[in-house]
């Protein structure tokens, strides 16, 4: 699914996480600095200052003001940037519910005996 979003978007496998993590982070109410991507995403800073610089490049980020350190500027997503995930992963779901859909009910049964014994398996 990751590499589908990827593709879809053009944007490598750290510009998704740190994308998603900036909509979560949105989403929560909270502010990321430039620093706090580094950390999360285990990059040096000049690492998580060319992430940003692509995010902010092809409209799916923004640097702002830090409301609370005038030194500082947080990074949040576009409103691109959460139509475009929206979108690549919704029509992902689409063909995801069409697939499950498409199963017989005893079909259905026998994935989900797989699934829950794959599940004991590895707990």
């Amino acid at each position: 699914m990751r590499t589908r979003t990827r593709d879809s978007m053009g944007m490598g496998e750290t510009d998704l996480v740190a994308l998603r993590y900036l909509l979560r982070a949105t989403r929560a109410g909270e502010r990321v600095r430039q620093r706090d991507l580094a950390q999360v995403l285990e990059i040096t800073s000049a690492s998580a200052s060319a992430l940003v610089d692509r995010l902010v490049r092809d409209g799916y980020a923004q640097r702002v003001a830090h409301p609370d350190d005038r030194r500082s500027v947080s990074i949040e997503p576009t409103q691109k940037s959460d139509e475009d995930v929206r979108s690549t992963l919704g029509a992902m779901h689409r063909r995801m519910l069409e697939a499950a859909e498409s199963l017989s009910p005893e079909e259905l049964a026998a994935v989900a005996k797989f699934l829950t014994a794959l599940t004991r398996s590895v707990e």
